[in-house]
């Protein structure tokens, strides 16, 4: 029986050209950040990005053309050691930084030469620009896939091998620019790694509440009328006194945070209560879980 090749549907289709755009983007976004406050400012924010600040400024080799070079021994070992799929990923991210940089590198002036402003807004750019790279499961190689092949076959985690790649680019920016620059370059790096996380885990506009309590069927029907806030109800028991307890689990806006410890002091203000940051909520009320 001969067997059919499996085909790409619709919807397979859509979502490859989502994610393309989305890389796209992300790209075009990270090569403003490099072009217009990293590279005219001697900024080096770490891997392979700033090794590129490093030979442009002192051989004057083109940016996208130095990203590629230093990508492709990884892109080879990566190979072997991490799988086809994380290649071709890694890929595509790469090739349309490395192209969007050269591109538009004549048509961005420097935005400023002030080196806080520079590394302040230059981190927040290229945060934007590698999180939307990461959102649509790709990256740009460099320090993130070295952090990968590292954790492979040294077993460190990836964040540390991450870490210490980009120390080593910092590091070698003291003495190859200074140590104010290179200081500089390191608040950017710490301001791009705050913005990806915003993108890739949400602002915490959410809140999530655990509510230990005796009376809560109280608290549960007021939560549900006053804030329109669906609750899960869970039957607990309290570990020392051996004391039944019901356990509420709700999710509400940042908004709504006040009312709801508002009525929670109104109907027990014995109840023991947990608030925390929710950074992404799927679901009725919020937004809607969608395919990755």
């Amino acid at each position: 029986m001969k067997l059919k090749k499996p085909s790409l549907n619709k919807g397979d289709l859509k979502v490859i050209l989502i994610d393309l755009a989305g890389i796209l983007a992300g790209s075009i976004v990270l090569a403003v950040g490099m072009n217009m406050f990293m590279v005219p400012n001697m900024l080096a924010p770490g891997g392979v990005s700033g090794l590129s600040v490093f030979l442009y400024h002192i051989l004057g080799m083109p940016v996208g053309l130095t990203i590629i070079l230093f990508n492709i021994p990884l892109f080879i070992i990566g190979y072997f050691v991490l799988g086809t799929r994380v290649i071709i990923q890694s890929l595509i991210g790469t090739f349309l930084f490395s192209i969007a940089v050269e591109i538009t590198a004549p048509m961005l002036p420097p935005a400023t030469d002030d080196l806080l402003l520079a590394a302040v807004y230059g981190g927040i750019v290229m945060g934007i620009g590698v999180g939307l790279v990461f959102r649509f499961r790709s990256s740009t190689g460099g320090s993130a896939l070295l952090s990968l092949i590292l954790a492979k076959t040294s077993g460190i985690s990836p964040g540390q091998a991450l870490l210490w790649s980009d120390l080593v680019v910092l590091f070698l920016a003291v003495f190859i620019f200074g140590s104010e620059p290179a200081m500089y370059a390191a608040l950017s790096l710490f301001v791009s790694i705050k913005v990806i996380d915003a993108i890739l885990e949400g602002l915490g506009l959410a809140k999530s509440a655990i509510i230990i309590t005796s009376r809560g069927a109280e608290i549960n029907e007021k939560l549900l009328y006053e804030l329109g806030r669906g609750v899960t109800r869970i039957e607990g028991q309290g570990g020392y006194t051996g004391e039944g307890k019901e356990v509420l689990l709700c999710v509400v806006t940042r908004q709504q945070t006040a009312l709801l410890k508002s009525i929670i002091y109104e109907v027990d203000p014995e109840a023991f209560v947990i608030i925390g940051n929710a950074t992404e909520v799927h679901g009725e009320g919020f937004k809607k879980m969608q395919q990755h």
